[in-house]
């Protein structure tokens, strides 16, 4: 009877084990940040002996109660490929390591958007031969709380693997490998159609009381929410796109967006916190250089544009205080688009106001867009651009320039309303003519179409019709018609001097 009971202990031991794992980001191909103090985690028995190894380094730890590890390496010098193994009661082995430049993009359908979505891809894909420029894709995945883990694999740009990458955050890491010489890995953390607020962590926005309202407002959705009310209602709309959608395909028109089946409220991925749990706080702690967003499309109305200038400083200060550093942090201004309403200006503006955030960037895209499609397909220059900051500012490099213009006050000369910039290398250019999308107004605030003349650094605008003028604006509207560049070919950003109620100028 003893014999046959040890026997069957035996039997169920390796059952009972919990053999040493990793999360799904210390996966074959990896690319770990270099230059830096870069921890390795994982989960295995609480106390259990973990023992990690990687380019000649080997670090030794304890799994703590909760069956958590980790390690922090020394640091590392671009290279590899190497293997990293990490011991306990079983042995994992991590293949091809390379050491290099690590980034995260994140944000909305635009960041999410594909290379194989953008333009000229077949000229795109018979490019993309850098093993060494690397891809990891976090799973969408909203969840009301922390999740340690995500399902993703790190992918090498090849003709075959390039389709699905992130246009925009493939663009700008390929520009950074070829200039840098070094590994570059590319995290990818996007989910389109999603707020900001699903971004950041539920701690911090509880804080500030207009998102901590939006959390009770989703509570008390929640709580109403009928889910046999909402199938029903659903699908009478879906009977009725299906007519317009005909009615469109018929008349050769673009069809309306389709409705979707509605969700339990706190299940959404626009529910606040809910993408920072599932798809940011698995990878917090992974070695970052920095991040890149692309996001703000779906703030983009009265309410939400000037919220925004709250939003996205939080955002930035929230994940480097978790990540326990203040990494570099750039973002893509709105490009053009018709989008009826003030919102589109109002997060733009509110994109330029948070550059007052140490350590920022913002790649200006308002001459590259698509008015008729809100997922422009030109990301080549969207990437290169958060390059251009990135190599200038945080790599050192000489570049020929690191943003379009920015505002930097203005004064009021009589009849006249001096505008100054920061940004201007290579002198403020017209681009195809004289300055356009220029408006000015006096204490009435009606708007009228200025006239503006370029004196060194500055623009001077006037307008006959306002011979006491207040303030000015530029590039005013969703999809401005306007010309101010710097002598490196990079647009200025659209911006205003007052602070007014907005009312949308008229051109």
């Amino acid at each position: 009877m003893r014999t046959v009971l040890v026997s069957l202990i035996l039997a169920l031991a390796p059952v009972l084990r919990a053999d040493v794992r990793l999360p799904a980001i210390f996966s074959d191909h990896l690319v770990l940040q270099r230059d830096a103090s870069v921890p390795v985690w994982g989960w295995a028995d609480p106390g259990e002996e973990v023992r990690v190894s990687v380019a000649g380094q080997t670090k030794t730890t304890k799994a703590g109660k909760d069956g958590k590890w980790m390690v922090k390496l020394a640091k590392l010098k671009a290279g590899g490929p190497h293997t990293l193994t990490v011991k306990g009661k079983n042995t994992l082995t991590v293949a091809d390591v390379l050491v290099g430049e690590v980034w995260l993009g994140s944000g909305q359908s635009n960041m999410a958007m594909t290379v194989q979505s953008s333009k000229d891809f077949e000229q795109e894909k018979a490019a993309a031969k850098f093993p060494q420029l690397r891809m990891f894709t976090v799973d969408r995945n909203p969840q009301r709380t922390p999740q340690s883990d995500c399902k993703g694999s790190w992918k090498l740009t090849t003709p075959e693997d390039v389709g699905p990458f992130s246009a925009a955050a493939y663009f700008f890491g390929r520009k950074l490998h070829q200039e840098l010489g070094v590994p570059v890995g590319l995290i990818n953390s996007s989910y389109g159609g999603t707020d900001i607020a699903a971004w950041t962590s539920e701690d911090v926005q509880m804080k500030v009381p207009a998102l901590k309202a939006a959390f009770e407002k989703w509570a008390k959705d929640d709580a109403a929410f009928d889910p046999a009310k909402a199938k029903a209602n659903y699908e009478k709309q879906f009977a009725a796109w299906k007519e317009k959608a005909k009615q469109a395909r018929a008349a050769k028109q673009t069809p309306p967006r389709a409705p979707q089946l509605p969700l339990q409220p706190r299940l959404s991925q626009n529910h606040p916190a809910n993408l920072y749990n599932g798809m940011i706080a698995p990878i917090l702690s992974y070695g970052l250089r920095g991040a890149i967003w692309y996001q703000g499309e779906h703030n983009a109305n009265p309410v939400g544009g000037p919220l925004y200038a709250k939003q996205l400083p939080l955002l930035i200060k929230d994940w480097r205080t978790r990540w326990g550093y203040e990494f570099p942090f750039a973002w893509v201004q709105l490009p053009n688009f018709n989008r009826p309403g003030d919102g589109w200006m109002l997060v733009r503006e509110s994109m330029l106001k948070s550059l007052a955030v140490p350590k920022t960037g913002m790649a200006i895209t308002i001459d590259i867009g698509d008015p008729q499609n809100i997922h422009p397909t030109n990301n080549q220059d969207v990437g290169k651009r958060l390059a251009l900051w990135a190599l200038g500012t945080i790599y050192g490099q000489k570049v020929p320039a690191t943003s379009g213009p920015l505002p930097a006050g203005h004064k009021i000369r009589g009849s006249e309303i001096v505008l100054s910039f920061t940004h201007t290398t290579g002198g403020l250019v017209a681009k195809g003519g004289a300055l356009k999308s220029f408006v000015i107004a006096g204490a009435d605030k009606q708007w009228k179409p200025a006239t503006a003349r370029i004196e060194g650094d500055k623009v001077v605008v006037s307008c006959a019709g306002v011979p006491k003028p207040a303030a000015a604006r530029y590039a005013w509207l969703d999809n401005p018609d306007c010309n101010l560049f710097n002598g490196a070919g990079l647009p200025a950003s659209p911006f205003r001097t007052d602070k007014w109620p907005v009312e949308t100028p008229k051109p």
